[in-house]
C-alpha cells in the first residue's frame, strides 16, 4: 500500500456531475420552493428538496387531515418544516404541487 499524502484526497464525496445537476443553467443553485433548503429539480410540478418531495409523496399516499396548532400561518424554513405538517401541505399546494 502506498503512502499518500491525506491533503490530497478530496474532502467531499459529491461529484462534478452531481454539482452541475445541484445547479440552473446559469450557475445558482436551486432552491426548494416550500422550505427555501438546496432543491434537487422538479419533483410533482415543483422545484423542491429531498425532504419536501418526500413529504409530499407521503401525504398524497396516505391522506391525513392535518392541523395547524398555530392559527395556520407558520412560515416554513429548513429548520423548521417538520413542526408543523399542515401548514408545510399548505405551502406545497400553494406552489402548484400536485399528485402525478
Amino acid at each position: 500500500m502506498s503512502k499518500e499524502n491525506l491533503s490530497d484526497w478530496p474532502l467531499s464525496h459529491t461529484s462534478a456531475e452531481e454539482e452541475e445537476e445541484e445547479e440552473e443553467d446559469d450557475g445558482e443553485l436551486k432552491v426548494c420552493q416550500v422550505c427555501g433548503d438546496r432543491a434537487t429539480g422538479y419533483h410533482f410540478n415543483a422545484m423542491t428538496c429531498e425532504g419536501c418531495k418526500g413529504f409530499f409523496r407521503r401525504a398524497m399516499k396516505h391522506p391525513t387531515k392535518f392541523c395547524c396548532p398555530w392559527q395556520g400561518v407558520c412560515v416554513i424554513t429548513k429548520n423548521n418544516r417538520r413542526q408543523c405538517q399542515a401548514c408545510r401541505l399548505r405551502k406545497c399546494q400553494s406552489i402548484g404541487m400536485m399528485k402525478e
